[in-house]
Formats: C-alpha cells, sequence, structure tokens
C-alpha cells in the first residue's frame, strides 16, 4: 500500500479503480480506461480473490461486448487469463491498485496510530481492538479484523481507516449512550415484565442491531400472549452530550385466540375427550377469563406430547401425533389447530417375563416390582413404573449400575404384546455434578431432592426420568429439560433447564346451596412459599349459616426426607338450621404427615385437637314448640345432670345454662391409593381412602371411627364421553368405655344419597310433646345420626348433545342406595322407647332407628364453568323409612376466579 494522496478503507464499500492507472498493470490487461468511472461494490469483508476476479472480469467483458468492437474470442480468454494469473499473486485489498509494480504482496508499517471522533473514550482504549500496531507490519487483513473487531463492540456507529502519510487514522464515530429505556401503549403487561425481555439497557451503549433484536423479543413475549397483531416501534430521543431516550412504542392489538380446536384420524376417543387431554382451549362467551384459549407453540408442542402419552396409557402402542397445525385467519385474527391423529390398534398385555443376566439378581424375584399383568390394557406408564421399581430394588440390592431394557414384541393377528424386561449390568458412569438452569424464584435445593441421586453416585436413566416426572407434576414450573452431557468417559452431568410459572393464587368463592344458603369465602394460596416448595393457605368464609376462618401450611420434605408434614389451624361458626337444632362453635387444628409409599399409594399419620361449644337458643328451651324447641334429647345432651321424664321441664332454667363444651382429642393415619387422572373431572382411576381415627388421647370423648371412601372411574364409550364412576363410601364409630354422644355420630343426607334431605336419613327422635304456651302437640323429629352407616352410587355422565363444548356442559344419570342405622342408646335421656309408632303420651320419648335400605334415582346438569363447578340434581326416592325426609332438588356450587 504505498502512493500518494488518502486511501481509505470503508465497511460500506470497496472501491475498484480510480483512474489513475492508464495503461499499466491489470486496468490495461482487462481494457479499462481512465475515462471509466470507478466500479463500487459491496463491502464484503475477507472477500477471496477468485470472488474479486470474477466482479471484476465480468464487468470488463461485458464492457468490451457492449463497446461494439469486436475482438477474437482467443484474445478475451487470453486476457482473462493472465488477469488470474495477476490476480493470484496480487492481494485484492479494497482500496486503489497502483501500478502493477506496487502491487505484489508487501506488508506495509505504519509509523503510527491516530484516532480521531472519540469523546467518552480514550484512545488507548480504541486502539486496543485494533489488530494492527505502530511499528508493526499490518496486510489488508489486518484492516478487515480490526473494522470487524470496532464494530463488534457497539461502541461505534461509524468506523473509518485511512493511511496519512506514515500514520494510521482511525476515525470514530461513537454510539450515543443510552440515558432513559421506556415503553409506551403497553397495558397488559408492565414496564417491569417488558424490560426482562430486552437488552438495551440506561446507562449502556444504543445499537441498532441490539434494538432490533429487541424489537422481535418484544414481539415473541406478545405472540405468547396471544397477540399475533401487536407491533413495536423504536424511537430514538435525542439529549445533549451524546445521550439518547430509547422508547419501545407498543400496540399491543387483539388477543388472537384458538376459534376452533378439531381432531382428524380419531375413533376410539370422541373430540370432547381429547379435548379434555390438551391444555389449549377453545375461545367462547367467557373467553375473556381464560388464559389457554390463546395461541402458544410451546403449549402445543405439550398438547402432542400429551396426547400421544394417553394414547400410549392406554393400549395404542402404534399411535402417532401425525401434525398439530395451527392455522391464522388474519382477517378474523383467530386461529383454527387441528391434530392429526394415526391412532392405531389397541393391544392387550399377552405374556410378561423377567430375564436377569445379573446372577444376584432372581427373576423370579423381580416379577413383585412389575406392574403389566397379563390381559391388561397395554399401557407405556406400567412399563416405565415396572423399570423403576425393578431398578430400586437392585440399587437396594447393591447393584446401582443394573440397566433394565424393556423389549415389547407385537402380536398383530391377536392383538397383544408380550412384555419381557431384561436386566442387565450397565454401564458404570457417575454422576459428575447436576447443573440447574432458569429457576429465579425457586431454590435449586427444591430442584435437587427430586432427584434419587447426588452428584457421585451412579447413572442410572430410570431414576432421571423418575426426577424429570416428578418436578412437571409438582406445577412449579411450566417447562422442564432434563438432559445428560458427557464430561469424562465415566461421567456425565445431569443439566436441569427449567421455566419457571406462577404459584400464588388469590380466589374469591362465592356459592349457594338448598340447604346453607349463600356462602362466600376468600383464601389466599401459594404453592411455592418463598420459593422454598412449601404450601401456604389462608381463607375466610361467610355465609347465612356458616363464618369461619382458617390457615393451613405444609412442607413437603419434613427433616430433608421424602414426607409432607402440616398443620391447619381454623376457626367456625355453624348456626342453628332446620337440620341442626343448635348452634356449634369450632376451635381447634390439626397435625398430618403423608408418607408415600409408592407414586399412587400414602400413609398419613394424623392428630386433631379441637375444641366444641353447643349451644341452645332461649327458644329452644322455653317449652314453646311454637317458636321452636330443641329435642329432649339435645337438652340432655347440652346439660347432663338433666334427665326428668318431663319433657316441657327447662333444663336451662334449672341449671342456669344452655351451652355445653367438648374437647376431642384424636390421633388417627389414613392410607390413600390414587390412580385418578383428573381431580375435578375424572375419567380413569381408582381413589381409596381409609381413615382410622381414636378420640380419647385426652379431651372428654372416647371413641374409634373408622371411614371408607372408594371411587371407580372408566370411559364407558368414549364417542360419546360418556364417563361411568362406582362409588361406595362406608363408616362406623364405637365407644372406648364410653357412651358416643349424638354430635360425634354420623349425619348422613343428600350429600351421599340423593332425594333426601341433609340429615334426612337415619334415626330420628320422633317424641310427641305438647306446647306449654298453644297445647299443641308436636313431633320432634329431629335427626340423631348413627353409629353405621354404607352408601353407593352408580352413575354415568356425558356432554349435553347440542350445546357448545365451550359451556362445559354435562348431564348425568344416577342410582344411590345405602342404610344409616346403629344409634348409642345410651346417650338419649332414660326411659326412650324404640319404636316406629311413638304414642302421644306415656313414654319419656321415642325413636326410630331402621336399617333399611334407602335408594333414589335421578338426573342432574353440571356446568364446568370459569367460576368453578355448579351442579344441580333432581333425586327422587324409591324407598325410605319412618322418619326420613325426602328432598327432590338439590343444587351446589361455588366460584375460583
Amino acid at each position: 500500500m504505498s502512493g500518494s494522496g488518502a486511501r481509505e478503507v470503508s465497511r460500506q464499500t470497496w472501491l475498484i479503480g480510480n483512474g489513475r492507472s492508464e495503461r499499466h498493470g491489470i486496468w490495461h490487461v482487462l481494457g479499462l480506461h481512465r475515462a471509466q468511472k470507478p466500479v463500487q461494490l459491496p463491502y464484503r469483508p475477507r472477500e477471496s480473490a477468485d470472488e474479486a476476479l470474477v466482479c471484476v472480469s465480468s464487468f470488463a467483458t461485458l464492457e468490451h461486448w457492449g463497446s461494439g468492437s469486436m475482438r477474437a474470442f482467443t484474445t478475451e480468454v487470453t486476457r482473462v487469463a493472465i488477469a488470474a494469473a495477476l490476480m493470484t499473486l496480487t492481494p485484492v485489498v479494497g482500496v486503489e491498485f497502483g501500478p502493477l509494480a506496487a502491487g505484489a504482496a508487501q506488508a506495509e508499517t505504519v509509523s503510527s496510530i491516530i484516532v480521531r471522533g472519540n469523546q467518552r473514550m480514550d484512545p488507548e482504549t480504541v486502539t486496543s481492538y485494533l489488530t494492527i500496531k505502530a511499528g508493526k507490519p499490518y496486510s489488508a487483513k489486518d484492516i478487515d479484523d480490526s473494522l470487524k473487531a470496532l464494530y463488534a463492540t457497539e461502541l461505534f456507529g461509524d468506523v473509518k481507516i485511512e493511511r496519512q502519510g506514515g500514520a494510521l487514522v482511525v476515525t470514530v464515530t461513537e454510539s450515543p449512550l443510552l440515558n432513559k429505556v421506556a415503553f409506551e401503549g403497553n397495558k397488559r403487561l408492565t414496564d417491569e415484565q417488558l424490560g426482562t425481555v430486552i437488552e438495551s439497557k440506561a446507562r449502556g451503549f444504543l445499537s441498532k442491531s441490539r434494538v432490533q433484536s429487541d424489537v422481535q423479543h418484544l414481539l415473541e413475549v406478545y405472540r405468547r400472549q396471544g397477540r399475533f397483531r401487536a407491533s413495536v416501534e423504536p424511537k430514538i430521543i435525542e439529549l445533549p452530550q451524546g445521550r439518547v431516550n430509547l422508547v419501545f412504542e407498543v400496540d399491543e392489538g387483539d388477543k388472537t385466540a384458538v376459534q376452533r380446536i378439531s381432531f382428524v384420524g380419531n375413533h376410539a376417543y370422541s373430540e370432547g375427550r381429547l379435548r379434555d387431554i390438551i391444555k389449549t382451549r377453545e375461545t367462547g362467551l367467557l373467553g375473556f377469563i381464560r388464559t389457554t384459549d390463546t395461541y402458544d407453540s410451546d403449549r402445543l408442542e405439550k398438547d402432542q406430547d400429551n396426547l400421544r402419552k394417553f394414547y400410549l396409557r392406554n393400549g395404542y402402542a402404534d399411535v402417532k401425533i401425525v401434525a398439530a397445525n395451527a392455522d391464522l385467519d388474519r382477517e378474523r385474527n383467530e386461529f383454527i389447530v387441528t391434530f392429526t391423529i394415526d391412532e392405531g390398534d389397541q393391544y392387550k398385555v399377552g405374556s410378561v417375563d423377567v430375564e436377569s443376566s445379573i446372577a444376584q439378581l432372581d427373576p423370579a424375584a423381580l416379577k413383585g416390582a412389575v406392574h403389566s399383568h397379563s390381559g391388561d390394557v397395554y399401557s407405556s406408564e406400567d412399563v416405565d413404573k415396572s423399570i423403576e421399581d425393578i431398578t430400586a430394588v437392585a440399587s437396594r440390592a447393591g447393584l446401582p449400575f443394573t440397566e433394565v431394557r424393556p423389549r415389547a414384541a407385537r402380536d398383530y393377528a391377536s392383538k397383544t404384546i408380550n412384555v419381557t424386561y431384561y436386566v442387565e449390568e450397565g454401564t458404570h458412569v457417575y454422576v459428575d455434578r447436576i447443573n440447574v438452569r432458569g429457576n429465579t424464584r425457586t431454590r435449586d435445593y427444591v430442584i435437587r431432592r427430586e432427584f434419587d441421586v447426588l452428584e457421585g453416585d451412579a447413572y442410572n436413566k430410570a431414576l432421571i426420568s423418575k426426577a424429570e416426572r416428578r418436578l412437571n407434576r409438582l406445577g412449579f414450573f411450566k417447562n422442564v429439560k432434563v438432559t445428560t452431557e458427557q464430561v469424562a468417559p465415566d461421567r456425565v452431568a445431569i443439566n436441569v433447564e427449567v421455566e419457571e410459572q406462577s404459584t400464588g393464587e388469590i380466589s374469591f368463592g362465592a356459592g349457594y346451596s338448598t340447604t346453607d344458603g349463600v356462602i362466600g369465602d376468600v383464601s389466599i394460596s401459594e404453592r411455592n412459599f418463598m420459593g422454598r416448595g412449601q404450601f401456604a393457605k389462608a381463607g375466610f368464609q361467610i355465609g347465612k349459616y356458616t363464618k369461619g376462618v382458617s390457615l393451613s401450611f405444609t412442607e413437603p420434605y419434613f427433616l430433608d426426607r421424602r414426607v409432607s408434614a402440616g398443620i391447619e389451624l381454623y376457626a367456625q361458626r355453624l348456626a342453628q338450621t332446620y337440620y341442626r337444632p343448635y348452634q356449634q362453635d369450632m376451635y381447634g387444628g390439626a397435625i398430618r404427615f403423608g408418607v408415600p409409599i409408592t407414586e399412587d399409594f400414602t400413609v398419613g399419620p394424623t392428630y386433631s385437637l379441637y375444641y366444641r361449644k353447643i349451644t341452645l337458643s332461649g327458644t329452644q328451651v322455653d317449652g314453646n314448640w311454637d317458636n321452636g324447641e330443641a329435642a329432649l334429647s339435645y337438652k340432655l345432651f347440652v346439660d347432663p345432670g338433666f334427665n326428668g321424664g318431663q319433657q316441657t321441664t327447662l333444663p336451662c332454667a334449672s341449671a342456669g345454662k344452655c351451652s355445653r363444651s367438648v374437647i376431642t382429642s384424636m390421633p388417627g393415619f389414613a392410607l390413600v391409593y390414587n390412580t385418578v387422572d383428573n381431580i375435578q373431572m375424572p375419567h380413569s382411576g381408582i381413589y381409596a381412602k381409609l381413615q382410622n381415627d381414636v378420640a380419647g388421647l385426652g379431651g372428654d370423648s372416647s371413641f374409634l371411627r373408622n371411614t371408607l371412601d372408594v371411587r371407580y372411574y372408566h370411559d364407558v364409550y368414549a364417542d360419546w364421553g360418556l364417563i361411568g364412576a362406582l362409588k361406595l363410601k362406608a363408616g362406623n364409630i364405637v365407644g372406648l368405655g364410653k357412651k358416643v354422644d349424638i354430635i360425634d355420630n354420623f349425619f348422613i343426607g343428600g350429600e351421599t344419597i340423593r332425594g333426601f334431605a341433609d340429615s334426612g336419613l337415619g334415626p330420628r327422635d320422633l317424641s310427641k310433646v305438647t306446647s306449654i304456651s298453644s297445647g299443641s302437640v308436636f313431633s320432634a323429629n329431629e335427626a340423631l345420626g348413627a353409629r353405621t352407616y354404607i352408601a353407593g352410587t352408580a352413575e354415568v355422565s356425558a356432554p349435553v348433545p347440542g350445546t357448545p363444548e365451550e359451556f362445559g356442559l354435562y348431564y348425568s344419570l344416577f342410582a344411590d342406595a345405602g342404610t344409616v342405622f346403629n344409634l348409642d342408646k345410651s346417650a338419649l335421656p332414660a326411659g326412650y322407647v324404640k319404636t316406629k309408632n311413638c304414642p302421644a303420651s306415656g313414654v319419656v320419648g321415642c325413636y326410630v332407628d331402621d336399617a333399611a335400605i334407602r335408594s333414589s334415582v335421578g338426573f342432574g346438569i353440571l356446568w364446568k364453568s370459569p367460576f368453578g363447578p355448579i351442579r344441580g340434581d333432581f333425586g327422587f326416592a324409591l324407598t325410605k323409612a319412618q322418619g326420613d325426609v325426602t328432598q327432590i332438588f338439590r343444587f351446589s356450587g361455588g366460584t375460583q376466579f
């Protein structure tokens, strides 16, 4: 690079030829003359000599063909060949070429480097990015690299490098300093939320490329919110002293909702059933409440995975989710989502076998850990659980590197799958480290404790898959991805990538029932309290007959063990109603534990301590049955010293009190088995709970209480969305050296056997009394409860035909039956007689206790509203016993918003 005058290398263009060389060098060879204008080509760093040759020679060729002077083709070929040879020897640096003799590849040296245009930055800082150093040779490549390095810092808006005499002059235009970054027009998302997704920050430098990237990030955030019409326009406001304000003007646009979700290729399951599996929802009249009725590519991908897992759990081993297409109607601003499914055939389990190549593991002993059974519908979930449990057995036997490989052999003729679990010694690989990323709120140990392996332990793929499933079930994260990375021949790193989601909830509840009237509640809950994985909840309840407050806290890993521990505190007042002839004030608490035996089976020790105060109002004890009077049996409970033979005697007036307090101290435990797929709207699975409580560890009560609750759900006819349910409930109380007081009995009614009122079943006080004020004869007909009950339900439900699916309307047909009996007679006043026909006089009192079967049939309407499930049932009693109270319609509901 020699010659007089300034020669400039610009980032934007390279200047080829300036007319100085007439008949010398390459320009003469190519036929370019002084009169021709220089050619500007786009700047391309490190452009190869071959590329430059093509550009130049093409220009020359076109120029010659266009001049009209036809030369021999061989002459042109000769010139191009000579040019190619010369260009191979002469580096193309993007500056003027000078004479051919001076174009030889010779490195030049500058005596000094001068920096101009810098205002905030020291010259030394600028020169530090250059690959050219004063007093050292440099080439065109060094200039190119220096330009790249300076622009890469994004500290400069423009850079020029030129030679002036023996010095190299670097002229820079510094990027403005960002004084403030602001947002305008955003309403759905706050400035803080948007600020977390952009890279441009106050007190940084303005970079056009970074701003463009920020715009795309902001648009992506709005797309994830379902707003595909959103637009973002960056504006720059110039300030003195080289500072600027950057403002992103946002037009959020309307929500782009999912108008319709359809399925193609589904035969085994209806569209309604498959919609229950996916998270994406259709918009509708109540779409303004939902957040899942917008298009989200990540959610759609998870929906495909959920559909595939659903089919694999139900025997469709060949299922393929062919596609999930989301078509945007830009005019209507809505999406139509279509899932294309190839179901294949449903398989059942054929033979099941376990083969072990490890001498210490007996295949026969390992079969007890297998969940797949011959004749069952094939389930990938059973296979996964079998692998995990076999691996756990091997680990307990001191064989941590055991690998279990299932092999499923299809028999297409019989549509069965023969499953063989091969147990063998795996590769000795250890966990080097566990890396947790993406958790901004949840603490690392909350994630790490879901792994059954630690750093330094043997690596086992089955245990890693189990941990990933656990993390997904926590509900703390929107996405969980666990991968492994080989860091040494015998060591792997486990990388856990999580994307957190909101875990707090403020809910307002309002409900109504035909028995309790209007009920309202407010609760604040947090499933990941302070990022520690703990559950905390505070609730307040107020209604016509009910008022209360409750606090609850659960530690899922008590003492760093996979044992949950929780505490509850509550205060409640139940007012007098037509089926509860007293007021009850209750204060208490409970401590509970949950010890998982398997993922489906849990043992839960509990301890409850509560104080109850039972109060009879003045109108219930004044002997005037015209304004409401408590039965003699309840008067005896409130005043145990009162056991007179006259029902008109006033116990509160003689004893000076109308209330009684009872303290109950009750340890217990629960056995819970739960495989239900969905708690709110179950389609399949079993829920079984056996609860055992023993009152008598101090306190005033002493009894043994056992209850059983079993529910079975199954898809009866998938095309109609028909779900079948069988339910069984039972309970029994036995006094331990003491009588079982009335208030400790089971009070069963329409909540268990529809068609009856609350507390409408079982033993009743039928005593006939005469009112003091009017002389009229009344029958008490008060519910006394019982020590034993058993009830069963058979029910089918399905979406209401002809209604839009987004309405969430279901109908049900049911049949209920059961019995309530076995009252503790010692809890009644002396002289009470058990009879169905109580005489008007001659006895202290009488009661009925009939073990006859009560039954009913009916239908119901269920609305899966955004405010929570709302249900109305019409039940018609088929059989009943003396004293039972019926009720045809029962309504209940609640809200969650």
